[in-house]
């Protein structure tokens, strides 16, 4: 008799490309296109294209080459070397500017980044620093106070309306220069104040539409510049 047995099959290890995507697997190549967004590697026609193709995607075939081009997360891309500020001295550098405005308009629509409703009931809210503003957002303030900075904010979309209600309250939101803002609130005993212009519009800017109801209270729209950011922070280095 021979001492050879038959050999074993081995199962067949699946061909990954022909499974199934999951919800899940589609939401992780959306984020990285939305960080190739803001990183400025993709523009928005690009990004709304892929976007597309993710949401209909429905195996790892048809997700893998949305982001076949980009970084993996985490790593960094080499770069050109750039020149040195002098020791001791820190560049500012505006924390929004012309050439920033389409990397910040993320996309997604809806509440995508941030909350729909922001309420204040006697007491307070604020929504400011880097945060993404949704589509649309509903801002409410009975006797109490609001405060909605859009200056150094993404956007869901490239207009989005902020629905204000302040009752016997108040609500400031405060915009950066060149955005577009339209006021259309009604003011019953109370006021919706657009006092500073925003100058010219910027290309790539938002429009931001502020409505709602001031019934004894007041809705309040400022124009200020966004703040500095320190890009170096060297110290002068003692000579030994």
């Amino acid at each position: 008799m021979s001492d050879e047995r038959p050999e074993t099959p081995r199962p067949e290890k699946p061909l990954l490309p022909e499974l199934r995507a999951s919800d899940a697997d589609r939401e992780r190549v959306v984020d990285r296109l939305r960080d190739a967004v803001a990183e400025g590697r993709l523009d928005m026609d690009e990004f709304e294209e892929r976007l597309d193709a993710a949401y209909r995607s429905r195996t790892y075939a048809e997700l893998e080459p949305l982001t076949r081009d980009l970084p993996a997360p985490g790593a960094t891309a080499p770069i050109a070397a750039a020149p040195v500020a002098p020791v001791g001295l820190a560049k500012a550098v505006p924390a929004g500017s012309e050439a920033s405005w389409p990397a910040r308009i993320v996309g997604g629509g809806g509440t995508a980044g941030g909350p729909a409703m922001a309420v204040a009931i006697m007491s307070g809210f604020q929504r400011k620093g880097n945060w993404t503003v949704p589509a649309r957002l509903h801002a409410v303030a009975f006797w109490g106070g609001g405060e909605i900075d859009l200056r150094e904010a993404n956007f869901a979309e490239r207009e989005v309306v902020i629905n204000c209600v302040a009752i016997m309250g108040g609500i400031q939101i405060t915009v950066p220069p060149g955005v577009e803002v339209d006021v259309r609130g009604i003011g019953v005993m109370g006021g919706f104040d657009q006092r500073d212009s925003p100058g010219p519009v910027e290309p790539g800017a938002p429009r931001v539409v502020v409505t709602g109801l001031a019934f004894w209270g007041g809705v309040e729209v400022k124009v200020k510049p966004p703040k500095q950011r320190s890009v170096s922070k060297q110290k002068p280095r003692k000579e030994l």
